[in-house]
């Protein structure tokens, strides 16, 4: 896979048009969270020994594969915070690049959508996680094959010619890929 730069430099030499205005999300479902403590609250549970495994090793699987990253949008679940601490890590992200928003918490399609039109216009590849059923909903909306459930720890990345966040339109966006865990680990 090439980089930004490389595409660059292959779009210049070959004389062909540059767009430099493409955004990318990749919706993140959390990774699997655990239930040994029935007493806390569904927004306090943390990560199981699995989700622990599966959220550094999807991070490090988008990032060998060349992907960049400017930023993170999170829900502000414990199981959502750290399954983004590990792609904030793997992509050497510093703390002021990811945003932390209640609303994320369990939300439907739109608005997660109304909050990746709130993204900061200097962030072109932004990870956004959250939760189902909201974030399977969302990724059917874009172009590509239905899919049945995002799993958790997924990573469905959707990619729009436009130079603001204000104008995108999960419906309008191109599905790169479709990944989850079980692809690589069993």
């Amino acid at each position: 896979m090439l980089s930004d730069r490389g595409r660059i430099k292959l779009l210049l030499t070959r004389g062909l048009e540059l767009h430099l205005s493409m955004k990318t999300i990749y919706l993140v479902r959390h990774a699997k969270s655990s239930w040994a403590d029935w007493s806390l609250p569904d927004h306090d549970r943390p990560l199981n020994d699995r989700g622990k495994r599966d959220a550094p090793f999807m991070a490090a699987k988008l990032h060998e594969q060349g992907f960049q990253m400017d930023g993170i949008l999170t829900s502000t679940a414990k199981r959502a915070r750290r399954t983004a601490k590990a792609f904030r890590q793997a992509f050497a992200l510093e703390k002021n690049q990811e945003l932390r928003q209640r609303a994320l918490y369990h939300a439907d399609p739109d608005e997660i959508e109304a909050k990746i039109k709130q993204l900061p216009e200097a962030w072109s590849q932004v990870a956004v996680f959250g939760h189902n059923p909201g974030f399977t909903f969302l990724a059917n909306r874009s172009q590509g094959a239905y899919i049945d459930n995002v799993p958790t720890c997924s990573i469905t990345a959707c990619r729009l010619d436009t130079e603001n966040w204000a104008n995108w339109s999960t419906a309008d966006a191109e599905r790169l890929f479709f990944w989850y865990p079980k692809m690589w680990l069993r």
